[in-house]
C-alpha cells in the first residue's frame, strides 16, 4: 500500500471526490442493470456490441482501442458474445490473414433493443474536458490508485469480472435500482 504519512486534508474536498466517485459508480451500475434487465447481457457485453455496431468488424486489438480497455479484457467479453451467438470471429474481407470480430444478426437485434451504455457517456464527457483538466484527472487517479496499491491490477470492463448473484438475467426480470 501507499505511504501512511499524515497529510493535511480538507474534509469537504475528500467528500466532494467521494461523492463524484459514488455518482459515477451509480451511473455505471444502473446502466449495467438496465442492460441485463432489458436485453439479458452484461453492460460490458452490450458496450462491446455497441462498439461493433458503430465501427463495424475489427480485430480484438482494434476493439480494445475502441473500448479503451486492455485487449485481454475485451477478448474475454468477445468469447462470451460468440458463445451466445451475438458476435462471430472470422477472416477479414479485406485481408484473409486478419481475424476480425463482427456482429451476428442476433447481435444487431440486441443492439437495436438496448439502452445506451454509460461507458460511452463517460468517454464522451472525458473527451470534452479541456486537456489540462483531463491530464490533472489522470494524474490524480493514478496517484490514488497507487496509494491504494492497485496499480498492477488489470482494469477489466466495468462489472464484467464480477459474478452475477442471481444467474443469467432475462428480459423482464427485475432488480432494484438502488
Amino acid at each position: 500500500m501507499g505511504s501512511h504519512t499524515k497529510r493535511t486534508e480538507d474534509p469537504a474536498e475528500v467528500r466532494a471526490v467521494m461523492d463524484g466517485v459514488r455518482r459515477l459508480v451509480r451511473l455505471l451500475r444502473v446502466s449495467a442493470r438496465a442492460s441485463e434487465r432489458l436485453v439479458g447481457i452484461s453492460g460490458a457485453q452490450l458496450f462491446v456490441l455497441q462498439q461493433l455496431a458503430e465501427g463495424g468488424p475489427c480485430s480484438i486489438n482494434d476493439l480494445a482501442a475502441r473500448t479503451l480497455t486492455h485487449q485481454s479484457s475485451v477478448s474475454v467479453v468477445v468469447t462470451k458474445l460468440i458463445e451466445q451467438g451475438l458476435a462471430s470471429r472470422g477472416a477479414s474481407a479485406e485481408d484473409g490473414r486478419r481475424v476480425e470480430v463482427s456482429l451476428t444478426p442476433a447481435g444487431r437485434a440486441v443492439v437495436r433493443e438496448a439502452p445506451p451504455m454509460a461507458q460511452a457517456r463517460l468517454i464522451t464527457g472525458l473527451r470534452a474536458l479541456d486537456p489540462a483538466t483531463r491530464e490533472g484527472l489522470a494524474r490524480g487517479l493514478a496517484a490514488w490508485v497507487s496509494e491504494l496499491g492497485l496499480e498492477g491490477d488489470e482494469a477489466p470492463l466495468f462489472f464484467e469480472d464480477e459474478p452475477r448473484a442471481r444467474g443469467k438475467r432475462t428480459r423482464g426480470s427485475s432488480d432494484e435500482e438502488a
